[in-house]
């Protein structure tokens, strides 16, 4: 394994930068182009939506907060 994962860190900022690019434009009011929170209501306002969501988050919370917390985890 590498040690320093270059190409990890290369995603990420390309993620946040689409990100961020996205909720930009749609704030410059560009057409075509709706706010994260109007995305987000859109998918709320169905029962299954919400709960891909809360499987989203639950996913999230555990890949970021938990995995690799091996000191929290010792018996």
């Amino acid at each position: 394994m590498a040690r320093h994962p270059w190409i990890g860190y290369l995603v990420w900022a390309v993620l946040f930068g689409a990100l961020f690019a996205w909720e930009g434009l749609a704030l410059a009011n560009v057409p075509g182009f709706p706010t994260l929170s109007d995305a987000f209501r859109h998918v709320m306002r169905y029962p299954i939506g919400r709960w891909i969501l809360f499987a989203l988050w639950l996913w999230a919370g555990w890949h970021f907060f938990i995995r690799g917390w091996h000191f929290l985890l010792r018996s």
